[in-house]
């Protein structure tokens, strides 16, 4: 993790091959701001906390259980309240997602 110096987020796009594996960028107070590659359909899962999506570039849906899903292109945020069955889904080609999470958010969530 990264503390006391500027992140470039282009560059840690850049390092990033692999999806849906989230690289730590930074902390602050009690979260950790995450960066992932998303393709194709992440697993549905759960957490006990919100968990924040800010699409840095491309597009993807956030899927919601019972609710319509949230699409996402590069500059907007949507936050899934604690508790919902989600998943991230990225089609059109690869997307970039900035997280805030807390430390012990579990990335296949707490089912």
């Amino acid at each position: 993790m990264i503390g006391g110096k500027a992140v470039s987020i282009p560059d840690a796009v850049a390092s990033i091959s692999e999806p849906w594996q989230p690289h730590d960028l930074a902390v602050a107070n009690d979260a950790i701001v995450r960066i992932a590659r998303l393709e194709g359909e992440f697993p549905w899962h759960s957490h006990e906390e919100d968990e924040l999506f800010f699409c840095w570039q491309g597009r993807f849906v956030v899927e919601l259980e019972g609710s319509r899903p949230v699409s996402l292109q590069a500059g907007e945020l949507f936050v899934v309240p604690r508790g919902t069955q989600h998943r991230p889904v990225a089609h059109d080609g690869p997307a970039y997602a900035l997280m805030l999470e807390r430390p012990e958010t579990r990335q296949y969530g707490n089912d």
